[in-house]
């Protein structure tokens, strides 16, 4: 059963042209949800691909997203010619992929630096 979170979360971070290659031999590695309060979650989804992504120089593709009152207001992900990237207080940045783990380091890391400059709203 696809809950309403799982759909709203799909319609925040997903791209209308973004494919997924349901032939392509894929890894899940991390696939959760951690529920900050009624009101904020984060799902961190992470595969290891047979080759890298076009425009990536690693072998995983991943979609972290932090969603406060069903507003995406955190997201990193890899996309396909696009390659590695973060969207944060409304601004798309480069980010510069090193491990799984700095990953998830550096995405639980910029969610308490969103706590923390929205902890007044």
């Amino acid at each position: 059963m696809i809950t309403t979170d799982f759909l709203l979360l799909e319609r925040l971070t997903t791209v209308d042209n973004v494919v997924i290659i349901s032939n392509m031999k894929a890894t899940q590695l991390i696939c959760t949800r951690i529920i900050y309060s009624e009101s904020a979650f984060a799902e961190l989804v992470l595969w290891r691909l047979p080759t890298a992504l076009d425009g990536s120089s690693h072998d995983f593709k991943y979609r972290l997203a932090y969603v406060v009152r069903g507003e995406c207001v955190l997201r990193y992900d890899n996309e396909t010619g696009k390659g590695d990237h973060r969207h944060f207080c409304g601004k798309e940045s480069a980010y510069m992929f090193t491990t799984p783990e700095q990953l998830v380091a550096d995405f639980h890391k910029d969610i308490e630096r969103w706590n923390y400059e929205n902890r007044n709203a």
